[in-house]
Order: structure tokens, then sequence, then C-alpha cells
């Protein structure tokens, strides 16, 4: 997380960005699973479900420890750390998609139901095995739990239910979904596929003689819209690298999940729709995960290290994009093993550059970093992100950065877009040592203020904000003299960059940080803003 140089007075928003922050994506998705989980035994106890809880417990056992063990075994085959939470997630969403096995009094009943159990114990295979057979250059193409759920229909063993779409468990889920799109930030995409599939199912219902209510309430209570959209198609790892992209996508996948269709051998299920939308979305991005060999590091700032690598192959991505790496460590400390950094590197360049901070307390993600030794290497799993510039090159720009949120403008100065374009950098730090990048800022052509918290003097080049609000009368000299720690407002930001109305304005630094200097800009008229947090590595 980017060392925050203001505190702000914290909104709903920002204090829940920030305990969101404190959680990794892929552990954040784990607790959820895990809390609808119970949830479901608790519907159970009170009648509301009709499967059993022994049903359910050996159900979710198998599931659960089955996808477990067969990863771990496969991860061991091919001689790779296994990502356990990404396994335990898939056991989780396998739970959720099949049919609890139901154990009659009669010979024939449990002679499906172990036919039942067979499919369900293949497909949980089939999906931990589909991240190592389903793979391109070490990346998995197809979602684990859709591809297990497809080919294990495909056999007539078993076929998934979805039963995660039913009433009672609406009250538990749709706060959960909201939660995951709100911390993935996909609420967009999600948005565009609830209404593209269930506008399709509703109109179909209609057509069949339902009053409208119930062709609305039917597809988002008793089918897996909402389930689907908030764990299986918005998983970052198969998504295409830009958000128009994910609409589209969203769109794509919403018309083939809605739409009935059969051709003998396959016909339409949610698992299919997602498997299309994961192999488009492959198609469209960083097709396989990189190779990076660590060459050096260099200290930026006594909190900031820059990591810079050599990829094995080209690495595609756009400037203002970040980089997720794959960050394997003995000891755990709750934050996952998968870590997004922005890329501070131009497209062309030979080198992969990461800046970090790297202040105490240093998470064991981040120990892996400084540990690495010339010739280390790591893998980048994918490349995604929206925050770029205006493809108009005359579009004029005012970039703010808190703290470590810097990093994503050096691709954008570097590829010469500050030349042509009228650019203004704003930068907040905590004193003149903190500001990172310096060489880099000045070569960029671009005009950069500095605002620092302790009223220490920026370097030459860097225009100092404080003497700008000194400038502005008896008033602002009172104020900065009264607070030098207090918050950028919007008056003071207005002062700052009076041309700020026709300017795009991008801000980038932890949540509470991008949360505040949004509010700021809004308050100084600022029409167009595109902010990039950076929360919890």
């Amino acid at each position: 997380m980017s060392q925050t140089t203001f505190r702000p007075r914290m909104s709903a928003a920002t204090a829940l960005d920030a305990m969101l922050g404190r959680l990794t994506m892929y552990r954040l998705v784990l607790l959820v699973l895990a809390v609808l989980a119970a949830y479901s035994l608790l519907l159970d106890a009170l009648g509301w479900l009709t499967f059993g809880i022994p049903q359910l417990l050996a159900h979710l056992a198998l599931c659960v420890g089955l996808t477990y063990a067969s990863n771990r075994a496969l991860a061991a085959l091919f001689r790779v750390q296994p990502h356990s939470e990404s396994s335990l997630i898939t056991g989780l969403l396998l739970y959720f998609l099949f049919w609890p096995a139901q154990f009659g009094q009669a010979f024939a009943g449990v002679e499906l139901a172990g036919i039942e159990l067979a499919g369900v114990a293949l497909a949980c295979v089939l999906a931990s095995a589909s991240k190592y057979a389903l793979a391109w250059r070490g990346r998995h193409v197809f979602n684990p739990a859709a591809a297990g759920a497809f080919i294990t229909g495909l056999t007539g063993l078993n076929i998934a239910t979805w039963w995660a779409g039913t009433p009672a468990m609406l009250w538990l889920l749709v706060p959960a979904v909201l939660l995951v799109l709100y911390r993935t930030r996909k609420m967009l995409m999600a948005a565009v596929f609830t209404v593209v599939a269930t506008s399709i199912v509703a109109a179909g219902l209609l057509q069949s003689g339902v009053d409208p209510g119930g062709a609305l309430w039917q597809p988002l209570a008793q089918s897996p819209i909402i389930f689907f959209v908030g764990f299986m198609l918005t998983e970052p790892l198969t998504l295409p690298p830009r958000r128009w992209q994910q609409l589209a996508l969203a769109a794509v996948v919403g018309l083939l999940f809605a739409s009935p269709f059969n051709l003998g051998f396959v016909a339409n299920s949610p698992e299919l729709a997602l498997l299309v939308g994961n192999l488009v979305a492959f198609l469209a991005g960083q097709r396989g995960s990189v190779r990076l060999l660590f060459r050096h590091s260099r200290r930026l700032t006594p909190t900031t290290t820059e990591f810079v690598f050599e990829p094995r192959r080209r690495l595609r991505h756009a400037p203002g994009q970040y980089l997720e790496l794959d960050l394997p460590h003995a000891k755990p400390d709750g934050k996952g093993r998968r870590r997004v950094f922005s890329l501070t590197s131009h497209p062309d360049s030979r080198h992969v550059k990461i800046g970090v901070g790297t202040a105490e307390p240093v998470s064991a993600a981040k120990q892996k970093l400084l540990a690495l030794k010339p010739g280390d290497e790591l893998t980048a799993t994918t490349v995604g992100g929206d925050f770029v510039l205006p493809r108009r090159s005359k579009s004029p720009v005012l970039l703010i950065a808190a703290g470590i949120g810097i990093t994503p403008y050096l691709a954008h100065l570097s590829d010469g877009s500050a030349g042509p374009r009228d650019t203004v950098l704003l930068y907040l730090a905590r004193n003149a040592s903190e500001l990172a990048y310096s060489d880099e800022l000045k070569q960029s052509g671009a005009r950069v203020i500095a605002r620092l918290a302790d009223g220490s003097t920026p370097p030459d080049f860097i225009e100092d904000a404080a003497a700008g609000v000194e400038n502005s009368g008896a008033a602002g000299i009172e104020a900065a003299a009264a607070a030098p720690m207090a918050r950028l407002d919007g008056p003071a930001l207005l002062r700052l960059v009076p041309d700020i109305a026709r300017r795009t304005v991008f801000i980038s630094g932890s949540p509470a940080s991008v949360g505040s200097l949004r509010r700021a800009a809004r308050q100084a008229g600022a029409r167009r803003i595109r902010v990039d947090s950076f929360a919890g590595y």
C-alpha cells in the first residue's frame, strides 16, 4: 500500500476500502465462500434447505478435501508450489455447483448416489487438473470449477445444478457478492451481465404468461445469475485486461448464459457460457504467464524500492497498467502470494520495473522481493487495468500521486506523452526525501508540483505547493502554517491548478488518500476523474 501522506477523515467508503485492503482478493473470496457454506448448513438446520446436515457436511468435505489434495498432488508432479487458497476456493465453488448426493433406502438409491458422488469427485480432480492441462505458458485458460463441472457433465456421471441460486440463499448471497464486486471493482461489469441475462430470461417468461414481477424475480432468485457473476465471471485471472473488453465479455457471456440451445452433444449451461467467455478473454489479453529474471533493485526513497526484471518474453502492457506477481513464500502472513504492482517501465523497454513501498512492517510478499538475488525468477501471472491516459494526445491531464501512488505515472511520462500533452503532476509526500523518481520526473517535460507534509522544500525543478499557498494571501498563509498535515481540499487544489475543470484528473494512492483527493477534485470543479487505489500489499 502506498504511504499515505495526509490523514484525512475517512468516509464510510474509505473506511471499507481500508478494511478490505487488509485482505487479498483471494483471501476475501475464500472467507466469503466459507461463510456462505456455513450459512447453507444453518439454513438446512432451520428447514429452509432439505439436503440434510450429514449430506451437506460430507459433500463439503469431499469437494474441499479432494480439490485441495489433488491440487497438491498435481503441483508436486509438475514441480511447482501449489496455491492453496485458489484450490480451496475451487472446492467451495464446486460445493455450491453440485447437488449433494442423497442415499436412499433402496439399493437403486444407493447405487445412484454412488454415481453422483463419483461425478463430484471427478469434477474436483478435473478442476485441479485443468490448471495444468488446460493452461498456456503457466496460466490456466479456463475457470477451474467451470471446467471440471462441464467435462463431468459430458461423462453423464453428474451435472452441475448451481443450487446456490435458491431464494433462501439470497439473504446472505446478495451482500456477499456485492462485497466481492466492490473489492474487485467489477460492479459495472456485473451489472452488464445481470441486465443482459435477466432481460433475456424475463422476456421468455413474459411470453409464457408469467406476470412482470415474477418474470423479473425468477431469474434473480431461482437461477445462479447472482452467484455466477459474483464468484465465477469476474474472476480476475480469466478476464481480459481492459474495462471495455470486460464489459463486452459480460454482454456476450450473458447472452450465452440465458439463451437456450441444444446442439445434441452439448446444450447451454452456465459453465459452458463461462468457458466460452474465458477463451475469448484469453485471446484478448496477455496469453500465458511470463517468467521474470531478477536483475537488481535500487532504493528510491527511505521507504520505497524499485525492482528490475528481464522478461523471458515480451510483456504486453499499456502505460498505467498493473502486473500481478506470484510470490510464493515459506511463511505466509495471511495476505496471499499473488500481489499487484503498477508497472513503471515503458512497454517497449527490455526491462520490467515496479516500484514498491518497503516501509516497516514489511509483508511476507515484500520480504520475498527484498530477498531476491540476481538470477532468481518470478512469475507474472497477469497484466490488466484501465488507468491509462486519454487517446487524444492534446487532451490536458492532471496527475495526482499520494506517496507510492507515483508509480503508474512513470510509464505514462516515459512514453513521451508529457511532451505533446499538457501535463501537470501534483505529488503529495511526507517530505522531500520521499519524492521518488526525481530524475525521471525532471526529464519528463511535465509541470511538477509537490505538496510536502512537513513543509520541507522540494528540488529546484519542482514547484512548491506551499509557496503557491503563501502567494494566495493572508488566509492561505495562516491555513498553511496552522496545519501542514491538513488534507488537500477543493479550494486549495483549485489554487494550485486553476484550470482543473478542463483537465482529465487521475488520482493514485492508498484508498484513504484516493477517497479524500477525489472529493477535493470534485469540489475544485473537475469533470472527469479516474482513480487507481493501492490496497493491502
